[in-house]
């Protein structure tokens, strides 16, 4: 135990960083996280409920967030990028580039700084289904819980109202970026993924109707402290919809798009189901999809929910997403697989099962790492940086965990071992 005390770098800012950190810190290490957001959480903490106990995400997260408060070895960095890490003599020096959040520490989330504010911005939390101030909360269950300033959207000192409403002089509009040194003895890559992004998929119409979702606006819409307060209704005029169709594999398992299939969006999709039959049992249910697939354990929560009344399954590829001029709806075009019979099914709302897109294909971190052909990171031949979570592979919230776990290991043991 005598390397206690050295410093592990951990790059993101969800489940598997949270994971990493706590278990280094518990074990002795120092743990620095790096996060692009102003808070921790990353996707997990945009879920309306995660797979296994199909809990809200806070449940649990919560919890880590009280051993991170608890314990002096942990230190984070949010509005945070990794600009550069070099080796010398075995430890890693890291450039880190820390954006300005305008909200100094001082912060007690009162509120009164954005009933004042008078711009609105999209609400990247709730993927711009609703809006926030330019002075925003990330959210309720933010960690940290402060407020932040976007320096894009706010007016600045030429309106200020939010400094003037401010008791505990918190806001600081002339707040600068600052570039960050860290030294550590291992790094850990757990940056992410991204939903695919569905506007690359021409014949499902994403973007021509605010109705047609991908499966990550579903989880905001189902959510209590989603942009509709969890009604499961339609973004273009609120109504409940009487039917749904989920559309699978929308861009993975695709030569033109991903070649992966993200394991998870099947059981996603069924979740799903389920949270719109929990508001309304009458709601028509469409699942179109190429291959059902459900590990483990979750195979029989799959049955449970097929099972349902209202709950159809097509096997079949869709073709086509139009809309249906005569009733404002959509008309879903695939060949049943089954059957031989092309469908073509009239619904009011469509939901896009997008696949996980690692991060590091909207953005490569300066580590020396290789990358299969989806973008996922291969194990480095520098045993000291190590990847885990959906940086490696797609995965679920509990799988991430354990991963996570074992990559601190894997990082202590680098240490120990140089």
């Amino acid at each position: 135990m005598s390397e206690q005390g050295k410093t592990i770098l951990v790059v993101g800012g969800g489940i598997s960083v949270m994971t990493t950190a706590i278990e280094a810190a518990e074990a002795g290490y120092k743990a620095v996280i790096i996060e692009r957001n102003s808070y921790l959480g990353g996707r997990v903490a945009q879920m309306n409920k995660y797979f296994p106990k199909l809990c809200p995400p806070y449940c649990g997260m919560e919890i880590n967030f009280s051993r991170m408060r608890s314990n002096p070895n942990v230190r984070s960095y949010t509005l945070a990028r990794l600009e550069s890490l070099n080796k010398e003599d075995g430890t890693y020096k890291a450039a880190v580039k820390v954006e300005p959040r305008f909200v100094n520490s001082k912060c007690t989330a009162c509120g009164e700084c954005e009933k004042v504010c008078p711009v609105d911005r999209p609400n990247d939390f709730n993927y711009g289904m609703d809006t926030t101030k330019a002075i925003y909360l990330p959210h309720e269950m933010a960690f940290p819980v402060r407020y932040a300033v976007d320096g894009a959207a706010c007016k600045g000192a030429s309106c200020g109202k939010c400094v003037e409403a401010c008791k505990y002089d918190a806001i600081e509009l002339e707040m600068q970026a600052e570039t960050v040194e860290i030294e550590a003895d291992a790094v850990v890559m757990a940056t992410g993924w991204n939903p695919y992004d569905p506007n690359k998929i021409d014949n499902l119409a994403f973007g021509k109707s605010p109705n047609i979702i991908n499966n990550v606006m579903m989880e905001r819409l189902a959510a209590v402290n989603g942009p509709t307060g969890g009604k499961i209704q339609r973004p273009s005029d609120g109504k409940e919809p009487a039917s749904v169709a989920f559309v699978q594999c929308a861009g993975s398992r695709d030569e033109n798009h991903m070649q992966h299939c993200s394991a998870i969006c099947c059981l996603a999709t069924f979740k799903q189901i389920a949270y719109l039959h929990e508001q309304n049992p009458e709601i028509q249910a469409y699942m179109f999809y190429i291959d059902l697939r459900a590990q483990g354990k979750y195979e029989a929560f799959v049955q449970d929910v097929s099972a349902q009344e209202n709950t159809t399954l097509i096997k079949g590829k869709v073709a086509e997403i139009a809309e249906d001029g005569a009733t404002g709806g959509f008309i879903v075009t695939a060949e049943n697989a089954v059957t031989g019979e092309k469908v073509h099914q009239a619904v009011d709302m469509v939901v896009l099962a997008t696949g996980m897109d690692p991060a590091s294909n909207e953005m490569r971190a300066p580590v020396s790492l290789d990358y299969e052909m989806s973008g996922f990171m291969v194990p480095s031949s520098d045993p000291g940086i190590i990847a885990t979570g959906v940086a490696k592979k797609p995965s679920d919230v509990a799988s991430c965990t354990q991963d996570a776990t074992a990559a601190t290991l894997k990082a202590i043991q680098s240490i120990v071992r140089r």
